[in-house]
């Protein structure tokens, strides 16, 4: 039998983000009009305030422990659509409008390499 703490975060209308130890949740952004994939990144409760305020995707750099639009320098925005939240609401699914390439590689998503054997071979873009 299921808590109604975990019920309520399961099956009920609330939004109950599940951040991990570091305070983050996964955040996948997939292209609305294609549904390709195009990136994963990390959100704090910052970037998910400021995500849904402004309508553009923010992240938690984890590199540079900090907040970042993504787009800032390169104007590869990614406008949110729409937020999706996985059945125990520790992950979020953002449905997004690209303004341009999603990798900073320039690759129109950052899934542009496939693992063949021990080897990674470009596909697509």
């Amino acid at each position: 039998m299921t808590s109604p703490a975990t019920q309520d975060r399961e099956q009920g209308s609330e939004f109950l983000p599940r951040y991990d130890a570091q305070g983050l949740i996964t955040a996948i952004a997939v292209d609305s009009a294609s549904s390709a994939i195009l990136m994963i990144a990390y959100m704090d409760a910052e970037a998910l305030a400021k995500t849904r305020e402004t309508g553009l995707a923010h992240f938690h750099s984890r590199s540079r422990g900090k907040l970042w639009l993504k787009g800032e320098t390169s104007g590869n925005y990614l406008r949110v659509a729409e937020i999706r939240v996985d059945c125990d609401q520790d992950a979020l699914l953002l449905l997004v409008r690209p303004d341009g390439p999603a990798c900073h590689t320039g690759a129109v998503s950052c899934f542009y390499r496939r693992l063949d054997g021990e080897k990674l071979t470009r596909i697509g873009t």
